[in-house]
C-alpha cells in the first residue's frame, strides 16, 4: 500500500458524502490483498494451509463426511489481474471447506437437542457485530432451513440485505449449532489452517462484492447471489498466521472508523442544533431591530449552518414563516388597505355567489353560508401586522368540496385521479397518477369540479400537502384529498399555498388533528383550520419576494448538490486509485433499500382479521395498493423483516405476487 497517496486522499474520502463507508471498503480491500500488513518470512507461505486442507478434504471425502459438488469443482480458477504478495495463493471457498453444510445431529427419543435459530434480521451489517438468535427445539428448525455451526461464515445471498452487507462469523452459538434463514450463503472451514474472520473479510471486500452485485440473478425485489459466484469467486489466501494479523489490525482500523463516524454524527447534530436555534431567533424577533441583529448573524454563519441540500429544506421554512407573519411584507403597502376589510368582500362575494349561481353551487354556496353562521375558532397567539387578521378555511374560501370516498375503478388512461401520493412540495406530479373514466368523473365531481387554481389539499396520509391545480389538465379528487376554491380576484392562491407550507401552519394542523396511530383532519377540521390574512396586494407582494428567495435558495441547494456529486466523484476516484476497482456510488448514506420495486404492491385475497398480516392490513387502508417504498416506511420495521413478511402475505394469496418491474439503483 502506497502510505503517502493513502494519506492524501484521507482527508477527501473521509469527510465525503459516506466517506466513512467508503474507508471501510478500503480497509478490507487492502487486508485481502495484502496491503495491510506486513508479510514475514518465518510465516512461510500459504502452500502450507493449502496442502494440509486438501489433504483433511480427501479423508472426509473418504469417510463420507464431506458434501461435494462435482459440477463446481470441475469450475478453472480465474484470478483477477489483482497483484499479491509472493507468499499468498490464489484459492476458492469451494476448495477451503464446506459450501451450505447440512448439520449432523444424533438425537434419541429420551433427550432434546436445542440450537440457535438466526433469522435475517438477527445478523447485522456492522462490521464484525454478533448475531442474535433464540434457542429452539433441533427438530423445530432443522428442516427447511439453513444449517450452520460455531465457526462458519454466514453471508446474505438476497437483495437488499447482500448489498447492504448482512455477513457474520457464527459464534457463541448455544449448543454449537444452529438453523436459519434460508436467505444465507454458508461457509464453513474444514481446517484450523484457515481463519473464519480471514474469509469474513473477503466477502465484505469490494473484490468479492463489486462482481458479486454484477452476478445476482432474479427480479422483482428478489435477486439473489448464486451459489456458484459464493464458492468459485477466486480469493487471495494468505499464510495461517497472517490471517489472525490481518483479522487484529481491520478490527483495530474499524474501530477508528467507528470514532471517526461518531465524531461526524456529533458535529452534525451540533450543525443542526446551531441552525435550528439561529432560524428561530430570526422566525421569533419580536421588533424591527432584533429582526435585523438576527438576521445578520444567520447572514454571517451561513456557510457554517448550511452544507447539504437537505439543510436548505429549513431555510426555505424560515422564508415562509418570515412571509406569513408579515416580516417579508413591503412597507408601502401595509396600510393601503385591511385584511378585514378583505373578509368584508369575501362575504358579499360569496352571498352573491350564492344568488347567481345554479343547481350543485347554490347548494354548495348555501352550505358554507350556513357553516360559516355557526362556525367557532380559537385565534393563534402569534402577533401579526395590525392591518392583518386571522381567517379560517371556510371564511376565505369559495367553496371547500370532500372528495368521494370510494375506491375508482381504474383504467389505463383517462383523466387524472389524484392521490395523497401524487402530491409533495407543493407541487402536483402527473407522472404516475391512476386514470379514471369520462362517466366516473362526472360522477365523483358533480358537486364541483375541479378547474385549473384549485387547491388541492390532502388530510391524511400524508397530512397538510397541497398543490394547485395546473392550466390545461383535467383531474379528479383521490380519497383523503379536498378541494379548495377561492375567489381569484380576491385571494392569491399561491400565497394560501405558501402559507400551508410554512412550518408554523403545518405546527398549528399537527395540533388540531385527530387520531393515535395516523393523524389526520376531519373535513370540519380542514375547515376550521386559521390562515393569515393580508390586503390582496400585498399577498401578491408576498409572493414575488418568496419567489426570488426560493431561487437563490435553488441555487444555493444545486451548488451543495454539485459540491457533494465532486467530493462522491472525487472519492470513487480514489478508491479506483487505490483499489483498482470501480465501486457504485450510493446516493445516500442510511440504512435503506439499495434498490427500489417500480411495481405497486397489490391487495390480494382479504386475510381474516385474526391473521398476522399487516402489510395487507395496511394497504387495505389505501385503497388497496401503493409503492413498495411508502408500504415499507407504513410498516415501520427493518427492511429485512419487510421484505420476509412481504414474502410470507404474497405466498398466502393476501398479496398479490408482484410483476417483473425494472429495478432502479439508487
Amino acid at each position: 500500500m502506497d502510505a503517502q497517496q493513502f494519506l492524501a486522499e484521507f482527508g477527501h474520502i473521509a469527510n465525503a458524502p459516506g466517506g466513512v463507508a467508503r474507508l471501510r471498503e478500503l480497509v478490507y480491500q487492502f487486508a485481502v490483498t495484502g496491503r495491510l500488513t506486513l508479510q514475514l518470512e518465518e510465516d512461510g507461505t500459504a502452500d502450507v494451509a493449502l496442502s494440509n486442507i486438501a489433504r483433511i478434504r480427501q479423508g472426509l471425502i473418504t469417510e463420507k463426511k464431506f458434501k461435494r459438488s462435482p459440477k463446481l469443482e470441475s469450475a478453472p480458477l480465474t484470478p483477477p489481474a489483482i497483484v499479491i504478495p509472493p507468499s499468498w495463493r490464489w484459492s476458492r471457498l469451494l476448495d477451503l471447506g464446506e459450501i451450505n453444510p447440512r448439520n449432523q445431529v444424533q438425537t434419541d427419543s429420551e433427550s432434546v437437542v436445542m440450537a440457535t435459530f438466526v433469522p435475517m434480521a438477527a445478523v447485522s451489517e456492522n462490521h464484525s457485530e454478533a448475531i442474535a438468535g433464540v434457542v429452539k427445539p433441533w427438530a423445530e428448525i432443522s428442516k427447511g432451513y439453513t444449517h450452520f455451526a460455531n465457526g462458519d461464515v454466514l453471508l446474505a445471498k438476497i437483495t437488499p440485505c447482500f448489498e447492504n452487507g448482512k455477513s457474520a462469523v457464527a459464534r457463541g452459538l448455544e449448543f454449537d449449532i444452529g438453523a436459519g434463514s434460508t436467505e444465507f450463503h454458508v461457509f464453513r472451514p474444514i481446517s484450523q489452517d484457515i481463519n473464519p474472520a480471514y474469509i469474513y473479510l473477503f466477502v465484505r471486500s469490494p473484490l468479492f462484492r463489486a462482481k458479486g452485485e454484477a452476478s445476482m440473478t432474479g427480479t422483482a425485489g428478489q435477486k439473489r447471489l448464486p451459489t456458484d459466484y459464493f464458492a468459485l469467486c477466486a480469493m487471495p489466501l494468505p499464510p495461517t498466521d497472517e490471517q489472525s494479523r490481518i483479522v487484529a489490525k481491520v478490527d483495530e482500523l474499524m474501530a477508528l472508523c467507528d470514532q471517526l463516524e461518531a465524531q461526524q454524527q456529533k458535529r452534525r447534530t451540533l450543525q443542526n442544533q446551531l441552525r435550528h436555534a439561529t432560524l428561530q431567533a430570526v422566525a421569533t424577533s419580536q421588533s424591527p431591530h432584533e429582526l435585523q441583529e438576527n438576521w445578520q448573524c444567520l447572514e454571517g454563519n451561513f456557510g457554517q449552518l448550511f452544507s447539504t441540500p437537505e439543510d436548505v429544506a429549513a431555510f426555505r421554512g424560515l422564508i415562509l414563516d418570515l412571509a406569513v407573519s408579515g416580516n417579508l411584507s413591503d412597507i408601502e403597502l401595509r396600510h393601503d388597505s385591511t385584511g378585514t376589510e378583505l373578509l368584508e368582500t369575501i362575504t358579499k362575494q360569496r352571498v352573491a355567489w350564492s344568488k347567481e349561481a345554479d343547481d350543485q353551487e347554490k347548494k354548495e354556496a348555501q352550505s358554507m353560508l350556513k357553516k360559516l353562521r355557526t362556525q367557532q375558532f380559537n385565534v393563534p397567539d402569534t402577533k401579526l401586522p395590525e392591518h392583518w387578521i386571522w381567517a379560517t378555511f371556510l371564511q376565505i374560501s369559495k367553496a371547500i368540496v370532500d372528495c368521494h370516498n370510494k375506491t375508482a375503478p381504474y383504467v389505463a388512461s383517462g383523466i387524472h385521479l389524484i392521490r395523497t401520493t401524487d402530491i409533495r412540495n407543493g407541487e402536483m406530479n402527473l407522472a404516475n397518477t391512476r386514470k379514471i373514466t369520462e362517466e366516473t368523473f362526472s360522477y365523483w365531481a358533480r358537486r364541483m369540479p375541479p378547474k385549473a387554481g384549485d387547491i388541492f389539499f390532502t388530510r391524511e396520509a400524508p397530512m397538510g400537502e397541497a398543490a394547485i391545480v395546473p392550466e390545461g389538465e383535467k383531474v379528479c379528487l383521490g380519497q383523503r384529498t379536498m378541494l379548495i376554491r377561492l375567489f381569484p380576484e380576491l385571494f392569491n392562491n399561491r400565497f394560501l399555498l405558501y402559507v400551508i407550507r410554512s412550518p408554523s401552519f403545518q405546527n398549528r394542523m399537527v395540533e388540531a388533528a385527530i387520531g393515535m396511530t395516523v393523524k389526520h383532519l376531519r373535513v370540519g377540521g380542514v375547515e376550521d383550520l386559521v390562515v393569515p390574512v393580508p390586503p390582496k396586494q400585498e399577498q401578491d407582494s408576498i409572493v414575488k419576494i418568496i419567489d426570488a428567495l426560493f431561487e437563490v435558495c435553488n441555487r444555493f441547494e444545486k451548488q451543495l448538490s454539485k459540491k457533494q456529486l465532486i467530493a462522491a466523484n472525487l472519492v470513487s476516484s480514489a478508491v479506483v486509485a487505490l483499489t483498482g476497482i470501480a465501486i457504485e456510488q450510493e446516493e445516500e448514506p442510511m440504512k435503506a433499500p439499495k434498490t427500489e420495486l417500480v411495481a405497486p404492491v397489490r391487495l390480494g385475497t382479504p386475510p381474516d382479521v385474526k391473521a398476522q398480516a399487516p402489510l395487507a392490513t395496511i394497504l387495505a387502508r389505501h385503497n388497496g395498493e401503493m409503492s413498495a417504498k411508502d408500504l415499507w416506511q407504513r410498516f415501520g420495521g427493518e427492511i429485512d423483516a419487510f421484505y420476509a413478511q412481504l414474502k410470507i402475505e404474497v405466498a398466502h394469496g393476501w398479496l398479490l405476487e408482484p410483476a417483473p418491474a425494472e429495478m432502479l439503483e439508487k
